[in-house]
């Protein structure tokens, strides 16, 4: 009798010991796999593949700055959006001071229009005072946004946008731009440009591309001046 009592707590001492040897091994796999997942998971971002910038064609945009500065940045506006109208007359001048003086940064000018027919009408004008002269679009683009209307009102009209050039005696040829708003001339390049937007997947205006990265806050100049100044380190 003794002896099978004895026999009794050895098996139940072995099945302790057993199921404590089974735990053991479990929590082992456990953390062994745990290790694993985070290993996987470091190795997928340290190897990656890095997002291909946006192939942009620089040399066909209106451009503020040298062609040779080493940080690209691209704003996609419409010229009857109000956010446009403050990034153009309060970050534009701060970029200017801050880098494009600097020839750190070159400034480059792409459509997205979206808000109303006279955008595109905008957008027209635009194109053709960039087409005669450069730095006039430079200048036009500062106006139009000083002399913005109401963006649910259609003032941007081919007269309207050909006086204000004239008033603001800006060095191009202005029946040449009323002929080239009325015929569309430049249609082609706003639509270029148009799916440029719709191809990298911008849904507002200003959004900014720098060396060909879309900038999450185009608005917040502090993120705009942290994005530069990594892209010119190469990052």
């Amino acid at each position: 009798m003794k002896k099978n009592t004895a026999q009794k707590h050895s098996y139940k001492e072995q099945r302790k010991l057993e199921a404590a040897r089974q735990q053991k091994t479990t929590q082992r796999m456990i953390w062994i796999t745990a290790v694993c997942i985070v290993a996987i998971i470091a190795a997928v971002i340290v190897f990656r593949p890095k997002e291909a910038p946006a192939q942009i064609a620089y040399d066909k945009l209106p451009r503020l700055g040298d062609a040779n500065a080493p940080v690209k940045v691209v704003e996609l506006g419409d010229y009857k959006c109000p956010s446009c109208k403050y990034f153009s007359q309060t970050i534009e001048p701060q970029l200017k001071k801050d880098y494009i003086d600097k020839g750190q940064v070159a400034l480059y000018f792409s459509n997205f229009v979206f808000i109303g027919p006279d955008s595109n009408t905008a957008a027209l004008a635009a194109q053709s005072i960039y087409h005669q002269n450069n730095d006039a679009f430079w200048k036009f683009y500062d106006v139009v946004y000083k002399n913005q209307g109401d963006e649910k009102v259609q003032w941007a009209t081919p007269q309207f946008l050909v006086d204000l050039a004239k008033k603001e005696k800006l060095p191009v040829d202005y029946d040449l731009l009323l002929k080239d708003i009325t015929t569309k001339k430049y249609q082609n390049e706003i639509d270029e440009h148009n799916e440029f937007a719709r191809k990298n997947q911008v849904n507002s205006t200003p959004t900014l591309f720098i060396n060909g990265k879309k900038l999450d806050n185009s608005m917040d100049y502090n993120a705009i001046k942290a994005a530069i100044d990594k892209a010119g380190k190469g990052e």
